[in-house]
């Protein structure tokens, strides 16, 4: 679990409430259903009419790893690299073959399969880039549904405004309702503006983080597996592979 982004997660909502209070409302003040449906349904219709199933499937999965990230340890895939390499030096490269089933990683696992098959290093380079700039794009895709989320949410909170503002328009023969009724309209605008800044925008810039983060480790175990398939030393492998971490 990732504190920080929990308590940033907690903290907007405390910042909402809190500002609300010191301003000399009240907690109640920011409910409203009406502003509830259109601005989060009106987002969520939004991305939905501009993404594809798989893409919002994949975006929702990719969710927890803001609260959940996977760990990324260079150092710890250099080391284990480089183990490979000394295998290979000692039993031949069918000895990494019980290497393939203890990892987790798909991407690992493939890499290691074709270096165990024999692969040419330039046809190893060339499957495993194509299949990271492939899933580099598809998770990409996945983070700027939450970023298109931060685009529309605030748009929706216009909308909400305004037609808060045209039911307010309809009672002004009664004064006493025009208070409360400008007060709610505004209200869906608070709605789209704090759910782009301090949540969806954020959580895609993360994403983005993330995902740039594994593409990295992933450069760095094609360049390892390419270099033990060339039959490099251990030694000038780690040294060329600590150049990743600098």
């Amino acid at each position: 679990m990732d504190l920080v982004s929990l308590i940033g997660t907690i903290l907007a909502f405390v910042v909402i409430i809190v500002g609300t209070i010191l301003k000399g409302s009240s907690i109640g003040a920011l409910w409203n259903p009406a502003a509830c449906v259109i601005v989060f349904l009106g987002t969520i219709a939004a991305v939905m009419v501009q993404n594809q199933g798989q893409v919002l499937k994949r975006a929702m999965s990719m969710g927890k790893l803001i609260y959940k990230p996977p760990k990324h340890q260079p150092d710890d895939l250099v080391s284990r690299v480089v183990g490979w390499s000394e295998i290979s030096r000692r039993q031949g490269l069918l000895g990494l073959e019980p290497q393939i089933d203890a990892e987790a990683d798909s991407f690992t696992r493939k890499g290691l399969q074709l270096l165990v098959d024999g692969s040419e290093p330039e046809s190893i380079r060339s499957v495993l880039e194509v299949e990271l700039d492939t899933r580099e794009q598809i998770d990409l895709a996945a983070a700027k549904v939450y970023e298109n989320a931060g685009i529309y949410s605030p748009t929706m909170g216009i909308i909400g405004a305004v037609m808060g503002l045209m039911a307010v328009m309809q009672n002004l023969a009664d004064p006493s309702k025009l208070g409360h009724g400008i007060a709610a309209a505004f209200v869906a605008t608070i709605y789209g503006v704090a759910l782009a800044n301090l949540l969806m925008l954020p959580m895609a810039s993360r994403l983005k983080g993330l995902i740039t983060k594994q593409s990295r480790m992933r450069e760095i175990l094609i360049e390892g597996l390419v270099s033990i398939a060339q039959g490099d030393n251990p030694r000038q492998i780690e040294a060329k592979l600590q150049g990743y971490l600098s």
